[in-house]
């Protein structure tokens, strides 16, 4: 007999002992002579215990507060009894597909009318995304029908699969039916079919809802953002879904309004795509529109973000002439370069110190300055150089790099370099078209960490911290004409890098991580508040699952669709529904029936109720009410 609480369960057995006593009954004695005397006075003195006993016993109402003790012990011990029930199709779970396609017309409208006619006694309702969303757990129809007025549509790819998973948990127990409302035109994970057959397999009733029809689109499929010579350049991907080409306007517009600022014409072909360009944009939000009517509109706009950079205070130290990393530095956008021979003696007012001293030594005052200034937050660069040799160079500039310079060597063959640690710095440098022929031997660090080094492990790019700041070690030499170190100055991507090097080291990052496509799950450095395009919340874990712009501390991130298979509303997925319902035997790998867990605590209730209502009848009864 299965009991839940050991406690209550000893209480109960405490009791027995009284059950005895009452159960006792006089009977007849054999006695024999020798023993007669002893056993008279036994039987007299059992005879007066029992007389005793008996006279008490007789009022009904021990008997009743006896029983009513006896069942609330009962109570108290969790009894409850076990037996097997079928499984049960009241607990309905609803699937509702929330992608970017049932944007299209009134798609998601009708899914949400289609499910309220699901809705029963109990029900739970996932909202299939890329990640599943549990937007409601076991509740009644009315807390189903609040949830279904509220829900809409989001902008990334649902993982069906993913959800008909979930649901097959929720109803693990218990059993239930699942019901998939969707477009069925696009999925991302596994095929949400074999997920059905093996949901029905462990005895679920799963059923395909599909809403919808074949509509027409243009959409934006595609888009990315390039640094050329200082300046950002957007190209963008249309493509035409219908069956007769169009010329597609497109305008361009400042912030999230999109205010017209530029307007042309693209031709696309039917069922073809055609792509575009947009040059020099200028830090903050760029809006793209597509001026069309079709069914989908979601893919008609996107959203370009570019970090400001005005507040890049940059110092080019050098006492030589025409260099190209000052060139490069120079194109820097929106940013303020100063150029200057020596350290000044204050540093506070720049957010990177550039030192590319050719031969004339930092001196040790200079160097304090420097160590100071990172100490405290600054970040800065050191270019290789004859200046950097152990002989000309100051010990504590020494101990402030990153590598240990051991002196300047040529490589008369020339020297291959590799990237050691991949990095959003060195990510478009073409590593194998740099030969390095004059370098500054060097150590690595303890502490310190390389990002390119020569096929001899000598680090070309390395950094490491200092304080709250950064120091970082340019091995690669930009000095011009025939003393040139290395050709790495002459490839295009030079400018890049020093943009790319700048950004990073003011924390700005680089510019992928302001433009991302929906369905992007991060993880954020801390819990904080998000403003998303349609709401503000607070979490350390956040998906991006609409188009438009999202504001998280300083930064603010522009998402967009960007999918040509979610934009593509002329799929017509007749063909999935039909391979879902069609009949391939029985699939049925677990019983119809679970173990339940009877609880009687409602019956014992009942009766306790019976034995106080009779107990107040039997004083009333005897006048004593």
């Amino acid at each position: 007999m299965p009991f839940e609480n050991p406690l209550a369960l000893a209480a109960l057995l405490s009791i027995i002992p009284l059950i005895i006593i009452y159960m006792l009954r006089p009977k007849p004695a054999v006695l024999s002579i020798p023993s007669l005397m002893f056993i008279l006075k036994l039987e007299r003195e059992r005879k007066r215990v029992y007389a005793s006993l008996t006279k008490i016993v007789r009022d009904p109402l021990f008997l009743i507060q006896l029983l009513m003790l006896i069942l609330l012990s009962i109570g108290a011990a969790g009894y409850y009894y076990t037996s097997n029930e079928p499984l049960s199709g009241e607990h309905t779970v609803l699937i509702l597909d929330t992608s970017a396609s049932m944007q299209v017309e009134s798609r998601f409208e009708d899914a949400v009318e289609i499910a309220e006619g699901y809705v029963s006694k109990k029900n739970s309702i996932i909202l299939a995304s890329s990640t599943p969303l549990l937007a409601l757990e076991g509740e009644s129809a009315s807390a189903a029908g609040e949830i279904l007025g509220k829900v809409k549509p989001g902008a990334s790819t649902a993982d069906l699969s993913a959800a008909i998973s979930t649901g097959m948990r929720l109803l693990a127990d218990e059993g239930g039916r699942i019901i998939v409302i969707s477009d069925f035109t696009n999925w991302n994970g596994d095929d949400p079919v074999a997920s059905k057959n093996l949901a029905e397999s462990y005895g679920l009733e799963v059923n395909f809802v599909k809403v919808g029809k074949p509509a027409d689109n243009i959409g934006i499929i595609n888009g990315w953002i390039e640094a050329t010579d200082g300046e950002y350049s957007y190209t963008g991907v249309v493509k035409n879904y219908k069956g007769e080409s169009s010329n597609v306007e497109i305008e361009t517009g400042r912030g999230i309004s999109g205010n017209t600022s530029k307007s042309f014409t693209l031709s696309v072909p039917a069922g073809g795509t055609n792509q575009f360009t947009l040059a020099n944009l200028n830090p903050g939000i760029t809006t793209i529109s597509l001026n069309v009517k079709d069914d989908l509109s979601v893919d008609n706009k996107v959203y370009i973000s570019i970090p400001d950079t005005s507040g890049q205070q940059v110092l080019y130290v050098t006492d030589n002439g025409k260099l190209p990393s000052k060139t490069a530095l120079s194109l820097l956008p929106n940013s303020d370069l100063k150029i200057r021979d020596s350290v000044p003696a204050s540093l506070d007012n720049y957010t990177l110190v550039v030192l590319a001293q050719k031969e004339t030594p930092i001196s040790n005052g200079s160097v304090d300055n420097i160590e100071n200034y990172v100490r405290n937050g600054g970040n800065a660069v050191f270019i290789a150089s004859e200046a950097l040799e152990p002989n000309k160079t100051e010990v504590d500039l020494v101990k402030l790099l990153p590598i240990k310079p051991l002196g300047v060597e040529v490589a008369e063959d020339g020297l291959e370099v590799e990237e050691v640690l991949q990095s959003s710095i060195t990510e478009d440098v073409k590593t194998d078209e740099i030969s390095v022929r004059k370098y500054l031997n060097a150590t690595e660090r303890t502490g310190s960490t390389t990002l390119v080094a020569t096929e001899d492990g000598i680090p070309m790019l390395s950094y490491w911290q200092v304080g709250k700041g950064t120091i970082f070690y340019m091995g690669l030499n930009d000095e011009l004409g025939d003393g040139a170190w290395n050709n790495f100055h002459n490839l295009p991507e030079y400018p890049v890098f020093w943009i790319k090097l700048v950004e990073w080291l003011g924390g700005i990052g680089d510019i992928s991580e302001y433009n991302l496509e929906t369905g992007t799950l991060t993880s954020l450095a801390k819990t904080e508040e998000v403003q998303t395009p349609s709401k503000t919340l607070t979490t350390n874990r956040l998906l991006f699952d609409e188009v438009g712009i999202y504001r998280i501390s300083d930064k603010e991130i522009a998402v967009n669709l960007y999918d040509d298979r979610e934009s593509n509303t002329t799929v017509d997925a007749s063909e999935l529904i039909s391979q879902a319902v069609e009949n391939d035997g029985s699939r049925l790998v677990r019983s119809d029936t679970y173990t339940a867990k009877n609880d009687i605590t409602n019956y014992l209730i009942v009766v306790m109720f019976l034995l106080m209502l009779l107990e107040i009848l039997i004083i009333r009864g005897r006048g004593e009410l």
